[in-house]
């Protein structure tokens, strides 16, 4: 179930899902689950992949954002000042 669980959350890229996951993973019996443990740790270097693309995504968008708006900020006219005395 929680395997089942987390293949969703990858898949859909739902990282509260993920953040509640990886927070409440169970516990495995190592004689009786080594097909379970074998995907679970599968599926957690797969959830990490998925952390650190999307962090890198973010932080891309934040350089491009902070890019614009300081093209912006060049781009904009000074405004005029008003104890401007040259007449």
């Amino acid at each position: 179930m929680w395997a089942t669980k987390l293949k969703l959350a990858i898949v859909e890229k739902d990282t509260k899902a993920l953040d509640e996951l990886l927070n409440s993973i169970p516990t495995f019996d190592a004689k009786e689950d080594e097909k379970e443990i074998q995907e679970a740790m599968f599926l957690l270097r797969e959830a990490l992949i998925l952390a650190h693309t999307l962090q890198d995504d973010t932080a891309l968008s934040m350089q491009l954002i902070k890019q614009n708006i300081n093209f912006l900020k060049v781009s904009q006219e000074k405004p005029r000042s008003s104890l401007n005395i040259t007449s």
